[in-house]
């Protein structure tokens, strides 16, 4: 039987691998709905081969326009827009599986629908743990849905768990840390007094991934390594101080497990998300992803060493988000996608991103979250005062 698959984000780089496994295995999957931001012609071409009941962008005058090339197509999908129909999209396709690939909070709405429903939820979306983690992993609960982490470094330490783990994480499992890997970007070596002259094309040029422009930005500052350390605190239930981070420019090893037996378990392959992607689509089966084999004789090594955090202030400050709990992590979240905004379009100095972050860290006071308001209401401070702080710095 067919898996019925919504595909929250399907023109990024995510949906776009999805899009890729799920070509290949067409017996496997059907897909039933795929939204968009803004990149109508994309998101067109994505219907006319796949036939979703429902297609979602972000403006009115973006559907109509994609309503009007579908219906010369001859297509009957459901053209819809806006943050609600995010979530149609989850409720009302008829999906059993949600690919939540949508970057930064605007993913966080439709990923909590998902789980709130008892979808299996594939979570690429890393900011609906890192804003709401408390309540995303209840949702799941509650909703009696699977969810499986699709970011390489989840995916990977996920593989490496003894079965049922994230059930149950007793002592008895003999699960001692996680070490999750970091390419460490295109700066891992720059000389620190050259960082500040650091151009968007040169911040988004990623060594070993292919990645959109504001995930490309937080893999250069390791932003991107400090919420996947908040996203594996929630996902598997360890104690922060049990969560390292290894800098591992090859990446080739994608996370690791160390066990109190002194073993060390960890899952390899090449740097490329079709990985983990049809991992997450077809557990507990493997199938083909379209990779190519890893060739472990044709690597000349592998390396391995502690982060700096003079270097990389947005991962320190992502630990003390972490540490301090409560609205932290979504003003850290919410700040960061400010301050990268600001760098990419206008002008912000790179070394300013960190400095912003840690203001509005500094200025905001930490609440407890007892529902998504108190989430949505940290993030719109937060962000309204990130555009304070920039203003103020031009």
């Amino acid at each position: 039987m067919k898996r019925q698959l919504a595909i929250l984000g399907s023109t990024g780089s995510i949906g776009v691998s999805t899009l890729d496994v799920v070509r290949a295995h067409p017996d496997r999957f059907h897909i039933v709905a795929l939204t968009a931001g803004k990149q109508v012609e994309r998101l067109a071409n994505q219907c006319v081969e796949f036939k979703p009941l429902i297609a979602v962008v972000s403006e009115a005058s973006d559907a109509k326009r994609l309503q009007k090339i579908l219906l010369e197509k001859q297509l009957n999908t459901q053209v819809l827009y806006g943050p609600e129909a995010l979530v149609s999209a989850v409720i009302d396709s008829g999906c059993d599986t949600v690919m939540a690939a949508i970057v930064g909070a605007a993913g966080l709405v439709p990923a909590l629908a998902a789980a709130q429903a008892g979808k299996r939820v594939l979570l690429a979306n890393k900011e609906a743990l890192v804003m709401s983690g408390k309540l995303f992993m209840q949702a799941m609960k509650s909703g009696g849905g699977e969810l499986l982490p699709i970011d390489s470094e989840h995916n990977a330490i996920f593989q490496c768990l003894p079965n049922d783990f994230t059930k149950n994480p007793s002592a008895s499992s003999g699960v001692e840390e996680l070490w999750l890997t970091a390419s460490g970007g295109p700066f891992r070596s720059t000389p620190i007094d050259q960082l500040s002259s650091i151009t968007p094309e040169q911040a988004c040029a990623h060594p070993n991934w292919v990645m959109g422009r504001k995930i490309s930005v937080d893999s250069a500052t390791m932003m991107n390594k400090g919420l996947e350390v908040i996203e594996a605190f929630w996902l598997f239930g360890l104690p922060l101080e049990k969560i390292k981070v290894f800098i591992h420019p090859q990446s080739v090893v994608h996370s690791m497990v160390r066990y109190r037996d002194g073993s060390v378990l960890a899952q390899l392959g090449q740097p490329d998300m079709r990985t983990p992607i049809a991992y997450g689509l077809a557990w507990p089966e493997r199938i083909d992803a379209g990779v190519e084999p890893l060739n472990l004789t044709q690597l000349a090594n592998l390396n391995f060493f502690e982060p700096d955090f003079k270097r990389f202030p947005c991962l320190a400050l992502a630990f003390d988000a972490a540490k301090a709990g409560g609205t932290a992590p979504a003003v850290l979240n919410a700040a960061n996608e400010v301050a990268v905004a600001a760098f990419l379009d206008q002008g912000l100095p790179y070394l300013s991103i960190h400095q912003v972050v840690e203001q509005v860290l500094n200025r905001l006071p930490v609440q407890n979250v007892q529902s998504l308001e108190d989430v949505l209401s940290a993030d719109t401070l937060a962000r309204k005062l990130a555009n304070d702080i920039i203003q103020a710095l031009q």
